[in-house]
C-alpha cells in the first residue's frame, strides 16, 4: 500500500499540534483527518474508520487512555491501530497506555522525520497486508523467525534455548509496551513449576548476553520491555 492508501486520525485539544503534525503527514502523502478531544476523535474513528490513530494523553473530558479504551472496545475499530502521541513521558503512563491497548507510545518533542519513521514502521509491521504474513521479524541486527524459531543476530545464528525464545517472542510482539513480571510469568510458565520473578531476570541476562544491551529495557519494579 502507498501512503496515500492509509487513512490517520489526529486527536489532540491543542489545535498548533494538530496543524503541525497533520501538515508533515500531508506532506508524506498520507489521508489525515483531525478531531480536537477523545469524544469526538471516537465518533469519527467510527465512522472513517482509519488505519491509525495518534492520540494525546491529557485531554479535558474523556482523556486519551479512556479513549484507548473505548476504541478496543469497538468492534468495527479492531484492526486500527493506535499510537499514543504525548508529552507525558513517565513509566506509569506508558505502562497505562499500552494497558488500555494501544500499539505504540510515542513522546513529545519528536522531530517530523522520526515521528514518520515511526507511524511508518507500525503500518508496515501491523498493516493490513501484512499480519498474516510476516513471521520474520526484522530489527537491525536481530532477525526472528516466529515459524522457524530461529534467532539470528549479526547474521549468525542463535541456539535458544526453548523459554529464552518464548521471552523474546513475547517481548517483540509489541515492541515498546512493558510487559509486567507477573503478566510474562503467567504467558511463558504458566501452570508449570512455580518459579519467582528471579527466574524471569535469568533469563533476560541470558539473552542480554546473546543480543546485546540495546534491544531489552528494564521498567524498575515494573517488568520488561522491547525497543526496536
Amino acid at each position: 500500500m502507498n501512503n496515500s492508501d492509509y487513512r490517520l486520525l489526529l486527536v489532540d485539544d491543542e489545535p498548533d499540534i494538530l496543524e503541525f503534525v497533520s501538515y508533515n503527514l500531508k506532506k508524506e502523502g498520507f489521508n489525515v483527518s483531525t478531531a480536537p478531544n477523545g469524544e469526538e476523535g471516537l465518533k469519527k474513528a467510527k465512522k472513517e474508520k482509519p488505519h491509525l490513530i495518534l492520540l494525546d494523553v491529557m485531554m479535558p473530558g474523556m482523556d486519551g487512555i479512556e479513549t484507548c479504551d473505548q476504541i478496543r472496545n469497538t468492534s468495527e475499530l479492531e484492526d486500527t491501530l493506535v499510537a499514543f502521541l504525548t508529552a507525558r513521558g513517565e513509566d506509569y503512563s506508558q505502562v497505562a497506555g499500552f494497558d488500555a491497548g494501544a500499539d505504540d507510545y510515542i513522546t513529545k518533542p519528536i522531530k517530523p522525520k522520526v515521528l514518520i519513521s515511526r507511524i511508518k514502521a507500525l503500518l508496515r509491521r501491523y498493516g493490513q497486508n501484512s499480519k498474516a504474513s510476516d513471521s520474520i521479524q526484522e530489527f537491525g541486527n536481530l532477525s526472528i523467525d516466529l515459524d522457524k524459531y530461529q534467532v539470528s543476530y549479526k547474521g549468525k545464528k542463535l541456539d535458544l534455548p526453548r523459554k529464552e525464545f518464548e521471552l523474546l517472542s513475547l517481548l517483540i510482539s509489541r515492541p515498546g509496551k512493558v510487559f509486567h513480571r507477573d503478566e510474562i510469568l503467567d504467558k511463558i510458565w504458566g501452570n508449570e513449576v512455580v518459579v519467582g520473578g528471579r527466574t524471569i531476570d535469568v533469563h533476560i541476562r541470558k539473552l542480554r548476553e546473546k543480543i546485546g544491551d540495546k534491544y531489552i529495557k528494564t521498567v524498575k519494579g515494573v517488568g520488561y520491555k522491547f525497543e526496536a
